[in-house]
């Protein structure tokens, strides 16, 4: 059984955050670098300070390991701090720092000196209560670059579903979400890995159940597309979605990688 989470914690010289779960698995998150070393590479490029964190990186410290060498292909200068509130899991991957790539422990908080371009959070929020979710997200981004972006999101254990919401220093700017082709049988079906401040917002009423549904339309009206592969169909629903007023974003380079950008406003649940 999975013990719950407890509310966020802090001060006297501690970590904000509590201990999760640490489940980790290497290359699980591919698809999220995949776009950040893409339509968001300007951010690293542009960085006069390369400092990025992979915040609550697990129980092993794969994905932050994968995360420095993705980036550094953009960047060779980058600085990547995994950070861990679990002490252990700190001193098992200190064995693995190199230049550019460092272990503490911390927190929400964020432990680094200096403003990261880029802040990593994966499978870590989904562990906490809704109600702590804006709280945590201005106090990371109250750490940011000015250019800098921080990446909430969640996927499943081998990385086939994946979502994420990226946000600058004053707001929210967009959801993704990236599938494996033949992982799904509707799009609809990623809800599951929703970030932890939509994933209880997929009921009817609410803007992202609405988008869901949008999805799964737009998927079946191009099923004749599926004869030329699951790319056009992809790409068809994309373009469904665009000309029916949704804020698509990128295009077809993203979307024939089972990838779909959305503006914040489309999904946000109301004030």
């Amino acid at each position: 059984m999975v013990q719950k989470a407890e509310r966020v914690q802090g001060g006297h010289g501690r970590p904000v955050g509590n201990i999760t779960r640490g489940t980790t698995n290497p290359n699980r998150m591919r698809r999220v670098d995949r776009w950040v070393t893409g339509p968001q590479a300007w951010r690293l490029r542009a960085a006069a300070d390369p400092l990025v964190v992979d915040l609550g990186y697990g129980a092993t410290p794969a994905t932050a390991v994968e995360l420095h060498t993705r980036l550094a292909a953009v960047r060779p200068d980058v600085r990547v701090f995994g950070i861990e509130i679990e002490p252990e899991r700190v001193r098992d991957a200190l064995p693995l720092e190199r230049p550019g790539l460092s272990f503490r422990v911390g927190g929400f908080e964020l432990p680094v000196a200096g403003r990261p371009v880029l802040v990593r959070a994966f499978n870590v929020l989904r562990q906490y209560e809704e109600a702590d979710v804006a709280g945590i997200w201005r106090l990371v981004q109250g750490r940011l670059a000015p250019e800098g972006l921080f990446i909430d999101g969640t996927c499943d254990e081998i990385g086939r579903r994946v979502a994420w919401v990226a946000l600058d220093s004053e707001r929210p700017l967009s959801l993704s979400l990236s599938v494996r082709f033949g992982s799904f049988a509707l799009p609809s079906e990623v809800a599951e890995r929703l970030p932890k401040a939509l994933i209880h917002r997929n009921v009817p009423g609410e803007p992202v159940h609405a988008f869901l549904q949008a999805m799964d339309r737009a998927w079946l009206e191009c099923a004749p597309l599926g004869a030329f592969g699951n790319r056009q169909r992809w790409q068809g629903m994309c373009l469904a979605l665009r000309a029916a007023g949704w804020p698509v974003q990128d295009g077809p380079a993203r979307w024939r990688l089972g990838e779909l950008t959305v503006g914040w406003e489309a999904v946000a649940p109301p004030a």
